[in-house]
């Protein structure tokens, strides 16, 4: 297994939540200083719903995952490591918070 530089959050979101979303996002920006991705108001990649990535460098993991998990409002949210190896990073390596959602995983190659 590679190493691990930097880790992505994936919040969900539906129509009704987006707003939601948007807020936890300009939280996380601004208390932890994470890169935040596009808006997909479609399914993109693996992932099986509307979506945002949330980036980050490994040594902010023990700071933002504990923040999601206690102000995540009802949000599914999807973490995985960056390691190279992305079936792994999106599968053994991954952690879910709300629901657990099946990810396409044909997209990559085990």
């Amino acid at each position: 297994m590679g190493t691990t530089t930097h880790y992505h959050s994936h919040i969900y979101f539906e129509s009704e939540t987006l707003s939601q979303a948007e807020e936890l996002c300009d939280r996380l920006k601004t208390k932890f200083d994470v890169e935040i991705g596009r808006f997909w108001q479609k399914n993109v990649g693996p992932h099986p719903r509307w979506s945002v990535q949330v980036l980050y460098e490994a040594n902010k993991f023990g700071r933002v995952v504990p923040y999601l998990m206690k102000n995540r409002d009802d949000l599914t949210v999807f973490t995985h490591p960056v390691t190279g190896d992305d079936y792994l990073d999106h599968t053994a390596h991954a952690l879910w918070m709300g629901e657990c959602l099946d990810l396409n995983l044909n997209i990559f190659n085990p």
